[in-house]
């Protein structure tokens, strides 16, 4: 089941915890859009671990295919889709992790609003 997050409110939660708080976010996130585009390779936990093994270097993968399921879900569930992996590689690239966060929290709160998600 997918639940809907305040964008807000998870950012602050990631400032005031260190970071803490992104980290779960990091997984749910992960975890929510592999459920909504049904690739069950894509694990939250996963993708953390060989984002931490690989020193960060994993991460732009992990970003190109967060973008590429978020895309494969909305067409999935017949919503205006837009592919935005190259612009979360280039997010990533700049150290902007929390804003793919954002965007790809926005798309995963806007198929639960829609009703399209349990």
């Amino acid at each position: 089941m997918i639940k809907k997050r305040e964008i807000v409110t998870c950012v602050l939660l990631s400032l005031i915890t260190c970071g803490i708080y992104s980290i779960v976010w990091f997984i749910n996130l992960t975890d929510d859009v592999a459920y909504l585009s049904e690739d069950q390779e894509f694990s939250g936990a996963k993708a953390f671990l060989f984002t931490l093994i690989t020193c960060g270097i994993y991460g732009y993968f992990w970003a190109y295919k967060l973008g590429k399921n978020i895309y494969k879900a909305q067409i999935k569930h017949n919503l205006q889709a837009s592919d935005n992996s190259m612009l979360f590689v280039i997010l990533q690239i700049f150290g902007l992790g929390l804003v793919n966060y954002c965007l790809a929290q926005n798309d995963i709160n806007e198929m639960a609003i829609n009703n399209m998600v349990n």
